[in-house]
């Protein structure tokens, strides 16, 4: 390594099982691989959520690695990739489920993170290395694969495909020429919840978003029950009830629905990093994990940053020395993002959005 970008590979292994956010964090990636190899075959091997939203991309042949199966997946996956040989794998996951997939995968070359970086021992599933590079935006840590590829240039496209049947469904929630926000309240419900904000807060921002700003609000996640029980406490306290689409979408709906909104509101979650797949502004709340790691990539000017106030409040730890990537697992972390801060960062992109209409009606 690095290859030899004038010999590209005929083949390429993509293994990036999950999760929402960091599919969306590698398909720039692998996009920017397409671009400079057009001739190379990419196979990904991709979690079964994962490829409900992204499993459809043409150019790419997807192999679905369903978790929930077990050792059996892996025997599956040994199944469908018997007898075949790739030039290159990028073993872009970091966890000892992937490590052990990655078993199944054939390649003459198996390129993975850096010892620094290589948690739950990546690295003896690997034979050849990333360079270190500290302190890096998540995005741009996966853009070391290809720059040891001998890729430089950054291809940040998703295109992602949108079924017209989602596109019709995100039409008759946010017509042509409506403003809509919305707010997806939720990361991850079962393991994360110290990422969350307040509903009651939330709720403020809506009503704020709607009689302020004239926005259109929408309710956005999952069908579980914490989701759930978040939208209704949303409702129960706005004045001007939102849309509660909680529970109601799946990952392309979602797509479509970001794809017409004006902005998004979330803390760390799958869904911001939709938002930037969607081409949408996100408002990013974080206070509980770092911005400067996992920000939403075109939208970190919008997020709001309590992060450094919430490692030293409960952490005890200077957030400048801390090891990257951090967490602050106190749900209290999350008070410490008042209302004004989020209204504050939601004037301001829609006074920037007025303005750049007014120039094109000007033109």
């Amino acid at each position: 390594m690095p290859l030899n970008n004038n010999s590209p590979p005929a083949s390429v292994c993509i293994l990036r099982l999950s999760a929402v956010g960091d599919v969306c964090h590698t398909l720039p990636v692998v996009r920017s691989l397409q671009s400079a190899w057009p001739q190379t075959h990419f196979t990904w091997i991709i979690g079964k959520l994962e490829a409900t939203l992204a499993g459809d991309i043409p150019g790419i042949e997807f192999i679905i690695f369903d978790k929930s199966l077990g050792w059996k997946a892996r025997r599956q996956l040994r199944r469908q990739l018997r007898g075949r040989q790739f030039d290159l794998l990028l073993h872009m996951q970091l966890s000892l489920r992937a490590s052990l997939a990655s078993r199944a995968v054939h390649a003459k070359v198996k390129l993975g993170f850096d010892r620094e970086r290589a948690h739950d021992v990546q690295w003896l599933f690997t034979n050849r290395r990333i360079p270190y590079i500290p302190r890096q935006h998540v995005m741009d840590s996966l853009f070391g694969f290809a720059a040891a590829c001998g890729v430089s240039e950054r291809v940040l496209r998703w295109d992602i495909p949108v079924p017209d049947e989602a596109q019709a469904f995100a039409r008759g929630q946010i017509p042509d020429g409506a403003q809509a926000l919305i707010l997806s309240p939720c990361a991850n419900a079962r393991f994360r919840n110290f990422r969350n904000w307040r509903a009651e807060r939330y709720a403020v921002v809506a009503d704020y978003a709607a009689e302020k700003l004239g926005l259109q609000v929408i309710l956005t996640g999952g069908p579980s029950e914490v989701e759930r029980d978040y939208g209704a406490r949303i409702e129960s306290v706005a004045h001007r009830k939102p849309l509660n689409l909680i529970g109601c979408t799946d990952l392309k709906q979602l797509l479509a629905l970001l794809q017409r909104a004006t902005v998004l509101i979330t803390p760390d979650s799958g869904p911001a990093h939709m938002g930037t797949a969607a081409g949408v502004p996100v408002i990013g709340l974080y206070a509980s994990t770092n911005p400067e790691r996992a920000a939403p990539y075109l939208s970190r000017r919008w997020c709001v940053n309590r992060y450094p106030e919430a490692m030293r409040t409960f952490n005890r730890q200077d957030p400048e020395t801390a090891p990257w990537g951090t967490r602050v697992r106190d749900p209290a972390a999350m008070d410490l993002i008042s209302v004004a801060d989020v209204t504050a960062k939601l004037d301001e992109l829609i006074a920037e959005n007025q303005r750049g209409e007014d120039l094109i009606s000007q033109l």
